[in-house]
């Protein structure tokens, strides 16, 4: 028995009509009958029940149509994993990030992504939220790393971790001298903030919003890093996520723990639930799921 010889017997199954099974499988008629003949001969029984233009499984045809069809997709399933073998080899990954994610989250998981399989292909974006999930739809991007939840039928979510904001201060500053400060005693303070439209700057709007107060921003930026340049600078004082002011480790720069309440938010991989998650991905998924829990843990 191989492998021709039951998809011969599975296309007849199927169309039960040797001259259309001989066609789809663009083949003669008289090679198709041949192929049966010579099937039904190895079983030792006739697999089809011939009545005059009629065609019908026997029982035994009807047993081996089971296990041929479970042979075939076995062997689909073998094709995927190979597949898959040989993304891990040479595949490619595309991944958008939040901005202060691509700093502390991401590189431990790339680099042992790239020490465990060298020849993948990693090209990470730094993007705002909602360019995130409309690349993600477009399918411009195999992942996600955003806030979550995220409200879209189309995609699923991983959580990866919770983290708390932070004051940053100059080391001059009389608040880098305190281990926590409550939000409320940050109002009128001149501050560094991200611009209008960020997630970030919603975050902390709403947060003082909630608390009866307003924040005074004297700078609007759009970059981490200029933010964290003015406030060395003693411009002001912002309020950033405490993994990437710890990440950054700046010597001009010095972070507070914020209370009552500890601003936070919450970081997840987000996906399209309709897409093939190949290796590549899944592999990736793990590594940030252990750099997520490590920094929960620190």
């Amino acid at each position: 028995m191989d492998l021709k010889q039951l998809e011969c017997f599975v296309a007849l199954s199927s169309e039960l009509h040797f001259s259309r099974a001989a066609e789809k499988l663009y083949m003669t008629q008289p090679s198709l009958s041949q192929q049966i003949k010579n099937l039904e001969t190895e079983m030792g029984t006739p697999l089809f029940d011939r009545m005059g233009k009629k065609t019908a499984l026997t029982e035994a045809g009807k047993i081996l149509l089971t296990h041929s069809e479970n042979i075939f997709h076995e062997m689909e399933q073998a094709k995927a994993a190979i597949n898959d073998l040989n993304v891990l080899q040479r595949g490619k990954l595309t991944i958008g990030s939040l901005l202060t994610c691509v700093h502390y989250l991401l590189p431990p998981s790339i680099l042992e992504m790239k020490k465990m399989y060298p020849n993948i292909e990693l090209s990470v974006l730094g993007l705002r939220t909602g360019e995130i999930r409309e690349k993600l739809l477009d399918n411009e991007l195999d992942l996600g790393i955003t806030f979550l939840p995220v409200d879209d039928d189309e995609l699923d979510a991983i959580p990866l971790m919770i983290e708390d904001l932070s004051l940053a201060v100059p080391p001059s500053h009389p608040l880098a001298k305190i281990d926590t400060v409550e939000m409320k005693d940050l109002e009128g303070m001149p501050m560094i903030l991200m611009a209008e439209g960020y997630f970030l700057r919603k975050m902390i709007d709403d947060t003082f919003m909630d608390l009866g107060i307003h924040p005074n921003p004297v700078l609007e930026m759009t970059t981490l890093e200029s933010i964290i340049q003015m406030v060395s600078e003693n411009v002001g004082i912002t309020i950033l996520p405490k993994p990437y002011l710890q990440y950054l480790n700046h010597e001009k720069v010095k972070h507070v723990n914020l209370i009552k309440p500890t601003p936070e938010r919450e970081i997840g991989i987000i996906y399209r639930k309709d897409k093939f998650m190949c290796a590549a991905t899944k592999t990736f998924i793990n590594q940030l799921t252990k750099a997520g829990v490590s920094l929960t843990q620190k």
